[in-house]
């Protein structure tokens, strides 16, 4: 099967809009607006196009977006691109294109960031009450080991973060 993943860096065009589902899953949707500049080399002069994003996001994800990205900020966002048909209530048939979001960051290209780990909730990637968690495998739904201890350094493992 073909994958499609996309990523995309620019500035978000309108602060995420937050809903909830009937089943009460988080969505969050917001534009995302990618500039392209290039030195026209018949004219010598530099052109520039926009090319305009709706990006969707889910769960604990969309609730992160919410609080944490408005209007103006420049994010990365990795994901894959989704078609969506409707028919409108005037019979008209319409379609979008848009970016399921698998990773939302903000550019530390022009900025810097303060990054706020939150506790981790059931369900949540590489968690759950089997699953095998951080560093020291012992899974577990919370962001800590019970105790309320912090989480093992990479210094404890004797490795560098990268």
């Amino acid at each position: 099967m073909a994958d499609n993943t996309v990523t995309v860096v620019g500035n978000v065009t309108r602060d995420p809009e937050i809903r909830y589902t009937a089943g009460g899953q988080a969505n969050a949707n917001f534009g995302v607006a990618v500039n392209r500049r290039w030195m026209n080399r018949q004219t010598n002069e530099w052109e520039e196009r926009t090319s305009f994003f709706n990006v969707v996001a889910w769960r604990e994800m969309a609730e992160n977006i919410a609080e944490s990205i408005g209007k103006g900020t420049r994010v990365v966002v990795t994901g894959r691109l989704e078609q969506r048909s409707w028919e409108t209530e005037n019979g008209e048939k319409r379609s979008v294109v848009e970016i399921v979001a698998d990773e939302v960051a903000p550019s530390l290209r022009f900025a810097t960031a303060a990054v706020t780990r939150n506790e981790r909730r059931d369900g949540g990637f590489g968690g759950g009450p089997s699953g095998g968690g951080g560093p020291s495998g012992g899974g577990g739904g919370g962001g800590r080991p019970s105790g309320g201890t912090p989480p093992p350094s990479y210094d404890d493992f004797g490795e560098e973060p990268f």
